[in-house]
């Protein structure tokens, strides 16, 4: 699987260390890992979680303003886009189809191509332009997951907390993914 991680300015750092930890665990079934960040994401995960590094990850990183990452061209055949978490202005960008910068660029091609694309908005409380904005997305192919942790398995960490949305982003991308599930007799 290819797969983009975009990860934006939005609070909720810890949601894309968690997705990139976890695909770090998944790479026998990625055959590509483009990861592409915005200015306010490199500032709210140093304000968030510590000292960003890419060099912790094996993945590629792209400038936003980089065009030329294959992503940017549906014959890339990167099958899925994940952008978590998703602030309220790159999800309006997203719907309305302002193709900007390569975060924007690729969501485009996502979904023209009728690729899978996971918004993970970390935003709250809600007013109707961002109600309006995601439901464009959905009928546009494009699939909401609120950054809404569950507490079933009863996480105890911070990690543990978020992994709850992340595995539900790893299923929707379709990932076999070790999770907590509902009704299972092993939980």
């Amino acid at each position: 699987m290819k797969i983009v991680v975009a990860i934006t300015g939005s609070s909720g750092a810890i949601y894309a260390k968690v997705l990139l930890d976890k695909l770090c665990m998944l790479q026998n079934q990625t055959t590509a890992v483009g990861v592409v960040m915005s200015d306010n994401a490199v500032v709210n995960w140093e304000l968030e979680i510590g000292p960003w590094d890419a060099g912790l990850y094996p993945f590629q990183f792209y400038d936003k303003r980089d065009f030329y990452a294959p992503f940017a061209s549906g014959s890339a055949k990167y099958g899925v886009m994940v952008v978590c978490p998703c602030s309220a202005g790159m999800m309006g960008r997203i719907a309305t189809g302002v193709s900007n910068d390569l975060i924007t660029r690729a969501a485009d091609v996502v979904l023209k191509e009728r690729r899978k694309l996971i918004l993970v908005p970390r935003e709250t409380p809600l007013n109707l332009i961002h109600i309006n904005n995601m439901k464009t997305i959905t009928e546009a192919g494009g699939i909401i997951l609120p950054a809404c942790p569950s507490f079933y398995s009863k996480p105890e960490t911070p990690e543990e907390i978020a992994a709850t949305v992340i595995d539900r982003v790893l299923d929707l991308a379709g990932f076999e993914v070790p999770s907590w599930r509902w009704g299972d007799p092993a939980q």
